[in-house]
Formats: C-alpha cells, sequence, structure tokens
C-alpha cells in the first residue's frame, strides 16, 4: 500500500517533469512571459534536454512573516495626493499548506493552499483602528490564498472563515534560497477587490492599488521522490515535519480540557445500581508531543472517570462523597484538534501534538471491551503491562453497569436527594509525563491532569439523565468544589509517587453540636492510604454519630488485576476512639492486598458530632503499600473540661492498631500504634508516639488554578 501510494505521488510529479522542465531560474515571476516565438531547428542539430534525474520535494510553510504597507487614505476612499501609510506585520503559522515544488533545489512553481496570518500587534494598536471596519474585524483570520488559474490573480488576502476576499495581488516574484530552505514573494501590489470595494460602498474602487505585500517563510519538505535517468521513481518518502512546540509548558503535559457528555449508555439498574460512563476531550499543554501508542503498546494514557454528591445541612454543603467509580479506557489514535486554543502544531496518531487536543465521547469512554481494571496500573508513573493484559475481557461476561461508573440509584434519585449538587471528574494518567520527568528534573507535569464539571441529574428510579451545569474546571480535582471546606495537599514522597488531598469542614453549632466532615481524595499515589487519625487538641471530646463512607467498589472479574481476581473489598473501616485521637483505618497490605485502601481516584469520607467547639489539630495519614505516615492540619473538637477517660464505642479497641477478626496476629504496618498510658493525664494534648515524619519540600511544578 505503501508503495502504491509513493507511485500516486510521483505519477502528477513526472507529469509535471515531462512539460515543464525547462532552463532552471531562481526566481519565478507570477505573471505571464510574453510569448517568443521559438526558431525552428535544423535537421540533424543538438537539442539540450532538461535532466530527468534528480531529487523532486513538495513543501509547505513551517513558520514566517508576512508584511502589509498600506495606504489608509486610498483605502478610506481620501482624495488627499498624500499617502497615509499604516504597516500590519502578522507571523504565518506554523505548518501552513502553502506548497511549493523544487526539483533539485531549484523552484518549479506553488500550488494551491494559503497562509494563516497571525497579527503581531494588537487590532488596536496604532493605525490600526483607522483600518475599514471589515477589514480591522477580520484581522485575526486572514489568510494568503494561491488561486487557481482560471481565477485572474494568482494570490489573494481573503477572511479564512468566511472567504471575503479583500486584496488581490499582482507584480509579485517568487524566489527560494535552497541552502536556507527559504521562499520569499517580493512587489507584490495589494489591489481593492471587486467584493471589498462594493462593501466600502466605493464600486468604482475596485483593482486600486493601495498598498503591497511581501513574504518570507522558511520550508520543509512534506513528499521527497527521487528519479532516475529515465525520470521514473526511485524512491520516496514522506517525512516528519518539524513540529514546533506551541504549548506553554515544558515537556509534555496532558489535561483534561472539556469533559463533554455524561452519560446512561444502556437503561436498567443491576442489584440497585446503575452505570454510567463520561465523554473527555483531552489538551497537551506541553511543548512535546505525547506518545499515544493504542494497546498492545502501553505507551497511552489511561482514562478512568468517577462522580460525586454534594448534600446535607440547610445549604446542602455539609458533605462531599464520591458515590461512583468506573475502570479506565485506554487511549487509542491521538487526533490534532485544539479544543484548548493552545495552537494545535498538527500531530496526530500514535502521539498528541503540542497543543492539540483528543477527544472521546462517552460512548468510548463506556466501551465496555475497550476499558481496562485500575488495578494494573501505577497512576504516578502511568506503567501497566504491555499487550493487552491490562484490557483483557476473556473469562466473564458483561451486564449494563460492569465497568462502567458504577453509581447507587438511591444515591442519584431526585426525590431522594432534594437539593444535592452532583459531579462529575475525569483523569488522565500519562506514562510520558513521568518518563519526561525522570530524563528532565524539573519538568514533571502528573500533578494537573484532573478536571471536574457540575452536572444536574433527572429521571430515576433505574434510568437517568444527566446535564452539565456549568464550564469544565480544568487542572482540579472536584473535592475543590466542596463549597465552604478548606482543602489541604500531601505528597509523602517528591518525584516518587504521587499526591493526595485532605478536605475538612466543620458545621453548626446546631442546638449545641459540631458536625465535623473529612474527606481524603487519592488523586495518583500509587501507594495508597490505609488509615486515618485526628489528633485530639485538648481532652478526649464526647463522640456520637461516627461514620465512614466509600464508592461502591467493583465486583471481581476474571483478568481484572487484583489478587485472585476477586476485586477490592468494600468492608467498611474500623473505627477506634482513643485517650488522644480518633483511627479510621482498613487492613494492611500485608493481612489482604484487596482491602478497601484509598487508592488512585477515589474519595473516602469520615465524620462525627460532637458537643465541643472546633481547634486546629493534625491528621497523620497511614499508607498501604509503604512510607511512615505524614500529617496535616485539620480541625477537631477541643474537650476543655471533660474527664480524660476514653469513651468506648462498639468498634473500639485498646490500641489504634486494629486487629482484623479473622488474623489473630496484625503484620506491622505503616499505620500509627497509639499506646495510652497507664495513668492518663489530663494535661496531655497530644500523643508522644510515633512522631509523624512531616510533610517533605515538593520539586517546583505548575501553580494549579485558584479554588472558585
Amino acid at each position: 500500500m505503501l508503495k502504491k501510494t509513493f507511485v500516486a505521488l510521483a505519477l502528477p510529479l513526472l507529469s509535471l517533469l515531462a512539460i515543464g522542465l525547462v532552463t532552471p531560474q531562481w526566481s519565478v515571476s507570477a505573471q505571464p512571459a510574453p510569448h517568443t516565438p521559438r526558431s525552428p531547428q535544423r535537421a540533424g542539430s543538438a537539442v539540450t534536454k532538461a535532466p530527468r534525474t534528480g531529487t523532486f520535494q513538495k513543501m509547505i510553510v513551517e513558520n514566517g512573516s508576512v508584511t502589509m504597507d498600506l495606504d489608509l487614505n486610498g483605502l478610506n476612499g481620501s482624495s488627499s495626493l498624500v499617502a497615509r501609510p499604516v504597516t500590519l506585520q502578522f507571523v504565518i503559522g506554523a505548518n501552513s499548506f502553502f506548497p511549493i515544488l523544487v526539483f533539485n533545489d531549484l523552484l518549479r512553481g506553488p500550488e494551491l493552499g494559503s497562509m494563516a496570518l497571525i497579527p503581531q500587534a494588537a487590532v488596536n494598536a496604532p493605525g490600526y483602528s483607522n483600518l475599514p471596519v471589515a477589514l480591522g474585524a477580520s484581522l485575526t483570520q486572514l489568510v494568503v490564498e494561491k488561486l487557481s488559474s482560471n481565477q485572474g490573480f494568482d494570490l489573494s488576502v481573503r477572511d479564512a472563515k468566511t472567504g471575503f476576499t479583500f486584496f488581490n495581488i499582482e507584480g509579485h516574484q517568487y524566489n527560494y534560497d535552497a541552502a536556507a530552505k527559504s521562499l520569499s514573494i517580493t512587489n507584490g501590489r495589494l489591489l481593492v477587490s471587486k467584493e471589498f470595494a462594493n462593501a466600502l460602498g466605493r464600486p468604482l474602487d475596485a483593482g486600486a492599488i493601495v498598498g503591497k505585500i511581501s513574504v518570507g517563510a522558511a520550508m520543509q519538505p512534506i513528499e521527497i521522490t527521487h528519479l532516475d535517468e529515465n525520470g521514473d521513481v526511485k524512491s520516496a518518502s514522506l517525512p516528519a515535519l518539524n513540529q514546533p512546540g506551541v504549548g506553554t509548558v515544558p515537556g509534555p503535559d496532558v489535561i483534561v480540557g472539556e469533559l463533554i457528555g455524561l452519560v446512561q449508555l444502556d437503561n436498567g439498574a443491576v442489584n440497585g445500581q446503575v452505570g454510567i460512563s463520561l465523554g473527555t476531550d483531552a489538551c497537551n499543554k506541553g511543548t512535546e508531543n505525547v506518545e499515544w501508542l493504542a494497546e498492545p503498546d502501553n505507551r497511552h494514557p489511561f482514562i478512568p472517570q468517577n462522580f460525586y454528591r454534594m448534600s446535607g445541612d440547610a445549604d446542602n454543603t455539609q458533605t462531599f462523597e464520591q458515590i461512583g467509580q468506573s475502570w479506565g479506557k485506554h487511549a487509542f489514535a491521538a487526533a490534532s484538534s485544539d479544543t484548548c486554543g493552545f495552537g494545535c502544531n498538527g500531530v496526530g496518531g500514535d502521539h498528541l501534538g503540542s497543543g492539540c487536543s483528543d477527544a472521546y465521547g462517552a460512548g468510548l469512554n463506556g466501551n465496555q471491551f475497550g476499558i481496562g481494571s485500575r488495578a494494573w496500573v501505577n497512576p504516578f508513573t502511568g506503567n501497566f503491562p504491555s499487550g493487552f493484559a491490562a484490557d483483557d475481557h476473556s473469562g466473564h461476561n458483561h451486564d449494563v453497569t460492569s465497568h462502567r461508573i458504577l453509581v447507587e440509584t438511591s444515591d442519584l434519585i431526585p426525590a431522594q436527594n432534594p437539593g444535592a449538587t452532583y459531579f462529575a471528574e475525569a483523569q488522565y494518567v500519562v506514562g510520558h509525563e513521568y518518563t519526561w520527568c525522570q530524563a528532565h528534573p524539573g519538568e514533571c507535569n502528573m500533578y494537573n491532569n484532573v478536571s471536574y464539571q457540575q452536572q444536574s441529574v433527572s429521571g430515576g428510579p433505574t434510568n437517568f439523565g444527566f446535564s452539565p451545569a456549568g464550564a469544565t474546571v480544568r487542572e482540579q480535582p472536584a473535592i475543590m468544589a466542596w463549597t465552604g471546606a478548606t482543602v489541604n495537599e500531601g505528597e509523602p514522597d517528591p518525584g516518587n509517587d504521587g499526591i493526595f488531598w485532605v478536605g475538612y469542614k466543620v458545621t453548626g453549632p446546631n442546638a449545641g453540636v459540631w458536625h465535623y466532615e473529612y474527606a481524603i481524595y487519592n488523586q495518583n499515589l500509587d501507594r495508597a492510604i490505609q488509615s486515618f487519625e485526628v489528633v485530639y487538641p485538648q481532652f478526649h471530646p464526647v463522640m456520637n454519630n461516627v461514620g465512614f463512607h466509600a464508592p461502591p467498589q467493583h465486583p471481581g472479574f476474571a483478568q481484572d488485576g487484583t489478587q485472585n481476581n476477586a476485586g477490592y473489598s468494600s468492608e467498611p473501616w474500623l473505627f477506634t476512639d482513643g485517650l488522644t485521637s480518633a483511627t479510621w483505618n482498613c487492613q494492611t497490605f500485608a493481612q489482604n492486598q484487596n482491602a478497601n485502601a484509598i487508592r488512585f481516584g477515589t474519595l473516602y469520607n469520615f465524620r462525627f458530632d460532637s458537643t465541643a467547639p472546633p481547634n486546629p489539630t493534625t491528621a497523620n495519614i497511614g499508607f498501604f503499600k509503604t512510607g511512615s505516615p505524614i500529617s496535616v492540619t485539620v480541625q477537631a473538637p477541643a474537650q476543655s473540661d471533660a474527664t480524660p477517660t476514653p469513651t468506648a464505642t462498639a468498634t473500639a479497641t485498646a490500641t489504634a492498631t486494629v486487629t482484623p477478626p479473622t488474623s489473630p496476629t496484625p503484620t506491622p504496618s505503616p499505620t500509627p500504634t497509639i499506646t495510652p498510658p497507664p495513668t492518663p493525664t489530663p494535661t496531655a494534648t497530644i500523643r508522644p508516639t510515633p512522631t509523624p515524619r512531616p510533610i517533605p519540600p515538593r520539586r517546583e511544578r505548575p501553580t494549579p488554578h485558584p479554588r472558585p
């Protein structure tokens, strides 16, 4: 197929050679040359033939500039004999398709195409405001276009969107410098077009010369054909373009530019749950093209999706809970659109170009045979098995909910959730960002790959509709939408693992009672989170209505990457009310690799009520796979006059290290151990051991957008 393509490309070139190879010129005029009769050849005289062997190149603009010198008096119909000049400067859009043909480094001429013009000065710069209104309104979308031979002129200046022609160009010459691979167009005269003259209300001015134009452009080949002595194709190639990095961030940097639709693809519920899917449009704001190679290659992004609900209290902002999570879409075949307006460099296919965007609708992201389990994926490095192991659907069947965002119908039915607010979220896990970071310290862009959008919910009890209730909030996790909450970031091992967020909100007092709500969101932390300890700022407080919430886990599926394909546990975390702190935790990694830890892209809630008012304190975060605990700042009840005797709860044990019922001797884990002293001391305000490790300083990376 490739060989046929090259032959097809070469045939027009051979035809051109057969009729157009004459004495080479470095300069080609756009004006027709006067006709000169050819002298008859004598019999037997030698005829010089143009060479047929050599290299033919088709080239387009890599970059360049255009200058227009206009006479404002002429444009505006002034009868003044004195010109009033204004100079318009433009940059040519990268990789503009304005092709020229070059044979053996000699210019043969241009082909149909156009150059996009980008103003170098603001459209309200001095002099620009005096342009005719129609021209001024089109300054940001002008092109220089090569016309077909039957249109009377070789070039024109047009509005790229409307097709309106402002000027025709005559008198110009093309000059090509083979050493510099540069094209210049000089001595072009700008003539008012007929339609521009009519728009100005001066039809008789059509054809009037109102300025001049010059072009300078660096060219790059897009087709190279080598011919033998008979003019036949010896070889042909399609070289890669010299794509500029039009993004603004060094390295590859994928963000979720837009969320493009939340849909329940198949009607019906299974065991009280529905499956919904979220469309995504990713943008590369980096200067490097991002690897986007489809399976069986593993150098492509992984795209999980989540769903959240904010509700509770009089204003429905007391709690922020994750109510659904999906497996993840394996990306393939990048498009080269420009959703984010970064200025796409045109690269697509197995790379997402600098500045470019690539969209997957909800139908693709919810296609059950194209999404794989999160269990296979390291969310920080972006690594997962190559081949099809991470997306293997053999050995199991699908129902209408399988692998999609799994949500309880009771969390969606409007009548059961009056006043609740919903948020959809998507994340891109990008291995290329990590590998680039390892080779280029300081250019690490793995922290801004999550965006969210508010959604409205309708319908029920088993079939639901969704519609966006606001714009996509880029580069921020959905927890940032929690109204009135304080959200802090944690990073246990900069450069080696990801980040998490701890949000908290204290509401009340209501009849003398405060409600304490905490949420932990793991963005891309591979080690996961196993325990959450809130240190009491003073004495042991009175606590009631202790609670825990986590989103539904997907059931086990064959080939799902969990231990024994059992799926992750949904067992609630065990709560322990100690003398100096309150602790929630799941089993350790050593006890159960499928324990209900807070893995990447999930948010868990912890809560209680207390008659004690809030004071600043610390919360200690313990990890599931590896690493020592670290501390973050929160608020907790400050009991000033309570007896320090611990208030036992139904699930409390003597220490904060919880022994699951199935394991008589717990394996040591990073979970902080709290041992109460033999005699409680009323003046104790914080436990002496273990000493939480402070959050280490982070390496520099782009500052995230401010919270809305």
